[in-house]
């Protein structure tokens, strides 16, 4: 597709929790999550001599197109333009999101295979979780089975269920703090203690037999309940690293603010400060949003949602207005 503008519009990921980090069964790491538009990645790509990129986040959009081009090989480059990106190192999985569009746009424009585990490899993604990427592949609700230790392949996903469209996430996003990533993330996990096998295996219990039936059922109340709990579990696990159950500050305080305001499932995406309330309505959804823009008084952001029923929305258009799809 010598002469199309690739446009890609990627959903935000929320991370609801590990399943295992002790991997004593063989595999390691596991997850759950949805993603959200709001915010969202939207990027836009076309064939050029070099490969060049502006607008937010454009040096990690160079970097990642470097890399997928080195990968298959490809003699060519790429123009990118970043409409608008998701936060950075705030628990939304940006940095996967924009390695995924830009490496799907260049697929496209030269006709490589765009499904998502090829992609991820190519670009060094999904080296741990991969809800990001079947969030990328694919919207509603993700459940992915953790990393073999020997493993190159990306993490395979387990079940994508569909979220009842009633429901509503509230996001905030305080301003003041960053969440763990890079090298800092990297140590992270190196050096976390393992969790007791007891807790590993609740988790597991609590997904099996209580979040999943919920989902399916269209239960918010126990779906929420269930979601808490393994939030709070995760919370333990990550505590040495973040130093609370969640990142200390505003995150933490919101966290329980939410669940005193009617959310009925309460957290925090990743490692943060990105944290969550779930509500059925938009009434309720209303509620809870104006709540936390007052807790917050104009330092962060609030973003209120339905979750996303697809993952990137992929579209190819023809410069001279010929159509598109």
């Amino acid at each position: 597709m010598p002469d199309s503008i690739i446009r890609i519009e990627a959903p935000a990921r929320l991370h609801f929790g590990m399943l295992d980090l002790r991997g004593s069964l063989g595999r390691r790491f596991g997850g759950i999550g949805a993603g959200v538009f709001g915010p969202s990645l939207l990027v836009e790509l076309e064939r050029a001599e070099l490969v060049e990129a502006e607008g937010a986040s454009a040096d990690r959009a160079v970097e990642f197109a470097r890399r997928y081009l080195a990968a298959t090989g490809v003699r060519g480059g790429v123009r990118i333009v970043v409409r608008h990106a998701i936060p950075g190192h705030s628990g939304l999985g940006s940095g996967t999101q924009l390695a995924l569009a830009v490496a799907r746009g260049i697929a496209e424009l030269y006709d490589l295979p765009a499904d998502v585990a090829t992609l991820a490899t190519a670009v060094g993604r999904a080296k741990r979780s991969a809800v990001g990427s079947w969030l990328f592949a694919g919207g509603d609700f993700v459940v992915e089975g953790g990393r073999r230790e020997d493993g190159g392949r990306i993490a395979p996903m387990l079940a994508r269920l569909s979220i009842p469209r009633s429901w509503r996430c509230v996001l905030a996003l305080p301003a003041s703090t960053t969440g763990t990533s890079g090298a800092a993330e990297t140590l992270a996990f190196r050096t976390l203690p393992e969790p007791p096998l007891s807790e590993v295996e609740h988790v597991a219990h609590l997904v099996l037999m209580s979040l999943l039936p919920a989902l399916v059922e269209g239960e918010l109340d126990a779906f929420g309940r269930a979601l808490t709990e393994i939030q709070q579990i995760n919370g333990r696990w990550f505590a040495p690293a973040q130093g609370g159950m969640f990142a200390p500050g505003a995150s933490t305080e919101l966290i329980g603010k939410m669940a005193e305001w009617g959310a009925v499932g309460v957290g925090q995406s990743s490692w943060g400060p990105a944290v969550y309330g779930i509500v059925a309505g938009d009434d309720a959804a209303t509620h809870l949003a104006d709540s936390v823009r007052a807790a917050l008084n104009e330092r962060g952001e609030v973003y209120v949602n339905q979750f996303a029923d697809s993952g990137a929305r992929v579209t190819v258009r023809d410069p001279s207005g010929a159509g598109s799809r």
